[in-house]
């Protein structure tokens, strides 16, 4: 199509698919914080002088924060701008790297960890300025794209920061972070116009501080429970608190004008079953994030690990990202042809029957490789799949919310896959000199129990109504952007 100009008598808007290139980068960029201190985990104690309980907030701190984060941002997104918070989130993301990078203390770097958490708000609001922005016949393949970042920053991150980590000073990853934010504040500013598309109202401060308290509870159990006991005090206050401050919430949602999620509209059958098929595909999709590191790490002593360095089983992994990343042309196609809820059947049926062959055969880099490769297929279908089908069910007003709130059961279920996962490699582990190591059954359980969630999240995909391609086709872009 031709370039449209940006309001009247503005310059000329950006090429499409350059608006296209600079959110995915941004999203790609967000999800490298997710695996980008994970090859010195195992240090931290020593560089940090904390006990191993105590750095594990490292990890747990991101993720907490996005998953409060990201439906906040997509509330604010559709009432201020969703270009203005991306910014908003790129600045958080250079303050909290900039902070992580000055640090040699646990505190300053748990703070910077979880301000670089927020950054992963970016996709979702990625994906709805695409909806604002793009024709009909090119937004499924552009979703698509935007999806799979989550997948590519991930994996081409993890062997970066490997390298780093091995032949430099750590702080050197967090100044690495530093840069991809501002870099990609300068691109957003100069390439994606200035959505107008705006929900009025005012914002719910008592909502986003019970959905951030409730979360948090929830999620802390979820995540630290293998480690505390399930039953121990402070799981059980965490998780049980959570749920009760969730339920006060959704009470209160319902009553209250502009609440910070309609309720009503994620009541729908066709949103609610999405996100409920989003939290099985999102334990499927990181129950392979768990086992498949550990297999090819492991020592190949032990009898159930191969041997492979840091770096080596990196790069066997990073196929994943990149399949995710070529599918979005074939997804945007499907789609036309098949509408996106088969789009979602057929991924999370992939993922079973690369589960069902990696329950059988996990010995082989090869087949690691092999059953790495299908899941990034499923995953690529699925996780494209998911935001058109919330957006069939939205007003274009609501995407950025509803997106978010999609977004946040995506991790609620790779948060339930890390704990259960976690809990059964090692419940099925076995004495390997002075550590403790997985068997080979514990890996076939954890295997039969993606699965088991792939097959849920198709399961409850057949239920959702069948539409079309997409619906709701975006204004022009004269007259919803500025």
């Amino acid at each position: 199509m031709r370039e449209s100009r940006v309001g009247r008598g503005g310059p000329r808007a950006a090429p499409h698919w350059l608006i296209v290139a600079v959110l995915a980068f941004a999203g790609m960029s967000a999800a490298f914080m997710q695996t980008l201190v994970l090859p010195i985990q195992s240090e931290l104690p020593e560089l940090l002088d904390a006990s191993r309980e105590d750095t594990a907030w490292v990890i747990t701190v991101t993720l907490l924060s996005a998953s409060v984060i990201t439906p906040i941002a997509g509330r604010l997104g559709d009432m201020v701008g969703k270009r203005r918070v991306v910014l908003a989130l790129l600045v958080v993301l250079v303050v909290g790297s900039v902070i992580a990078a000055l640090s040699d203390s646990l505190g300053g770097l748990i703070v910077g960890r979880a301000l670089q958490g927020a950054a992963i708000g970016m996709i979702p609001l990625g994906i709805s300025i695409m909806r604002d922005v793009l024709h009909e016949h090119r937004l499924a393949g552009a979703i698509a794209l935007m999806s799979a970042t989550l997948g590519v920053g991930g994996a081409l991150g993890l062997p970066v920061s490997a390298l780093i980590a091995e032949n430099g000073d750590w702080h050197a990853l967090f100044w690495l972070a530093a840069a991809l934010g501002a870099v990609n504040a300068v691109l957003v500013i100069l390439v994606v116009p200035v959505s107008t598309l705006r929900t009025p109202g005012r914002f719910d401060y008592v909502g986003a501080v019970g959905l951030a308290l409730g979360l948090s509870g929830v999620l802390l159990a979820i995540s630290r429970g293998n480690e505390w006991g399930w039953m121990s005090p402070g799981t059980l206050v965490s998780g049980i608190g959570g749920v009760a401050v969730l339920l006060g919430w959704g009470w209160l949602q319902l009553r209250t004008p502009d609440a910070l999620v309609d309720l009503r509209v994620a009541a729908r059958r066709p949103v609610l079953l999405t996100n409920l098929s989003s939290i099985a595909m999102g334990f499927a999709f990181f129950a392979s994030n768990i086992a498949y590191p550990q297999i090819l790490e492991l020592p190949a002593e032990s009898g159930s690990g191969l041997g492979l360095s840091l770096i080596q089983a990196s790069l066997v992994l990073i196929p994943l990202g990149l399949v995710m990343m070529l599918m979005s042309p074939l997804s945007a196609r499907l789609n036309r042809i098949f509408g996106a809820r088969v789009l979602l059947i057929s991924g999370a049926l992939v993922i079973v029957a690369a589960y069902v062959f990696s329950f059988e055969f996990h010995t082989e880099v090869w087949q690691i490789l092999l059953a790495n490769i299908i899941i990034g297929v499923g995953i690529g279908l699925g996780y494209a799949a998911m935001p058109l089908l919330i957006m069939h069910a939205v007003p274009a007003r609501e995407t950025a919310a509803a997106n978010g709130l999609n977004s946040l059961m995506r991790s609620l279920g790779t948060s339930v896959a890390a704990a259960l996962i976690g809990a059964v490699l090692a419940t099925w582990s076995m004495p390997f000199g002075s550590a403790v190591v997985p068997t080979d059954e514990g890996f076939r359980i954890a295997f039969a129990l993606g699965a088991a969630a792939a097959l849920v999240s198709a399961v409850l995909a057949l239920f959702i109504p069948a539409r079309g391609s997409v619906a709701e086709p975006r204004p022009s872009l004269p007259s919803g952007f500025e």
